[in-house]
């Protein structure tokens, strides 16, 4: 997998691992109370979720990697879930984790998710350095295809 990976790659990571583990701790900041068909559409976009993720992760396949940093023989993607957003399991774990977090009305996991966009917004603007050094094509790319949904 020959991947040149820095110290950022690194961090970005570690900060990410950080979250998810924060984000599956059982804490509550306080209770909020949503209406209970608001809580259930929660668990839809959570499937929602989930299924576009797993979508993007088989068209990765061997290609997947953790850090921003492209795989050395990776090739860019721009079509099935990738039209639709240029990183979609990042994505894809933003709104499964807006999904859980309104399922289960926890203003705390909401709170996490919305550290973790931040850190995918950052992460995906530095990976998007990388890739564009990479694949000239991935200007056309870009202009053509959100970041995210």
């Amino acid at each position: 997998m020959n991947q040149n990976i820095s110290f950022k790659d690194y961090a970005f990571v570690a900060v990410q691992v950080l979250l998810f583990i924060a984000y599956f701790l059982p804490l509550r900041i306080s209770d909020i109370q949503l209406p209970e068909w608001l809580c259930y559409s929660g668990l839809v976009l959570l499937g929602f979720s989930i299924l576009f993720g797993a979508i993007a992760l088989l068209q990765l396949n061997t290609k997947l990697s953790p850090f921003p940093s492209p795989v050395a023989s990776g090739k860019l993607i721009t079509n099935g879930a990738f039209r639709i957003s240029r990183h979609p399991i990042y994505t894809a774990l933003i709104f499964s984790g807006f999904g859980y977090a309104i399922y289960g009305s926890s203003l705390y996991r909401i709170s996490v998710t919305l550290s973790l966009l931040i850190l995918f917004y950052y992460k995906s603007v530095y990976e998007e350095k990388l890739l564009s050094r990479r694949f000239p094509e991935y200007q056309d790319y870009k202009k053509r295809t959100r970041r995210f949904i």
